[in-house]
């Protein structure tokens, strides 16, 4: 365990919609699902003794120059996830930041450019000769015309949006004809390129990794989906299933211990996860994601920088799995953050 750290200045940016109240009672379980990362980070280092401020920030950068000129913190927390509403630009806060000479939370630049292209993430990853799903990109505005290589059925996706925006049951595309919408619904609802990518039938699993130079792997996680959609749906972690809170109640989707791996598969998937990490320039704490394909392989689906980091989200949960109780992990993060700034390295 990490030694006690000193009481902090600590800023913690996010978007000024999930701002957090100093209490949770009297909400509903959906509405505290809106803001529980920023609730959980602002109370738990708190109750640490730091001295923290949250800060919404999204259309301007004046204001976190203001608050770190005027705060002066120690480190900076960052929450978020976008800038300007386009998840493409967290990089440029990292950046910024940098600029600024701040230390901060999580992910270097580099990582997260690279992290966000799932195109680009899997190229990298295959040629650490770790199994990746066959794929292919569909830009804007261009006509869609399935590559010979390319089998069907296909997952239909954004290329750079996470959090299972855009997913859903009708992602899983078995014709062509089915394939050309669901890309034309991914251009016209993300205003993004689309990338599908072989269906891998198999097991959802999250490993979480969490280091600069020297990692820790976290135990490997499952999503299990419950009596998700009956016999005629696919078990994908859909927006719904990933966010709506009352539909995961019904239907059982719960996360935990990926059981009966055995211990071969379970060291084989912790091995390439941070392989993974150290392939795209991660550091600080990432999720790496697979699907387990019922011969045993497991396959890269995405790596997820900065993941959601609320108590009892999957990061956090694998970490209490482990002996890394949820104050300690967050300190850890601060830890990692203030270690590459005094070390003088960026990635970025």
């Amino acid at each position: 365990m990490d030694r006690p750290m000193r009481r902090l200045r600590i800023l913690v940016l996010m978007h000024p919609d999930f701002l957090p109240p100093d209490s949770s009672e009297g909400y509903s379980a959906q509405e505290i699902n809106n803001w529980k990362t920023e609730y959980d980070v602002v109370s738990t280092l708190r109750a640490a003794g730091h001295d923290v401020r949250a800060l919404g920030a999204q259309e301007e950068i004046k204001p976190v120059r203001v608050e770190i000129e005027s705060f002066k913190p120690h480190v900076v927390f960052t929450l978020l996830e976008e800038f300007h509403n386009n998840v493409a630009f967290d990089q440029h806060i990292a950046s910024y930041l940098e600029l600024m000479k701040v230390p901060y939370t999580g992910c270097n630049p580099r990582g997260l450019i690279l992290a966000r292209g799932k195109d680009l993430s899997k190229t990298l990853v295959h040629h650490r000769r770790i199994a990746v799903p066959a794929f292919a990109v569909f830009p804007m505005r261009r006509r869609v015309k399935r590559p010979k290589h390319l089998a069907l059925p296909l997952i239909v996706k954004s290329l750079n949006m996470d959090g299972s925006a855009g997913i859903s049951q009708a992602s899983i595309v078995e014709t062509d004809e089915k394939l050309a919408e669901r890309v034309a619904f991914i251009h016209d609802r993300s205003e993004t390129a689309a990338i599908a990518e072989q269906f891998i039938e198999g097991r959802e699993l999250y490993v979480g990794v969490l280091g600069n130079n020297r990692l820790r792997v976290l135990p490997v996680w499952e999503l299990k989906f419950g009596s998700m959609g009956g016999r005629r749906s696919r078990h994908i972690a859909t927006e719904k299933a990933k966010h709506d809170t009352d539909y995961q109640e019904k239907v059982g989707i719960v996360d935990g211990p990926a059981n009966d791996l055995g211990p071969e598969v379970t060291a084989r998937i912790q091995r390439a996860a941070k392989r993974i990490y150290r392939a795209l320039g991660l550091d600080g704490y990432a999720r790496i994601d697979f699907r387990l394909a019922a011969d045993g392989t497991p396959y890269f689906i995405e790596a997820n920088p900065n993941p959601e980091i609320a108590k009892s989200q999957e990061f956090a949960t694998a970490a209490l799995h482990a002996g890394l109780k949820y104050p300690d992990l967050l300190q850890r993060i601060l830890a990692l953050g203030i270690s590459r700034a005094k070390a003088g390295v960026s990635l970025g």
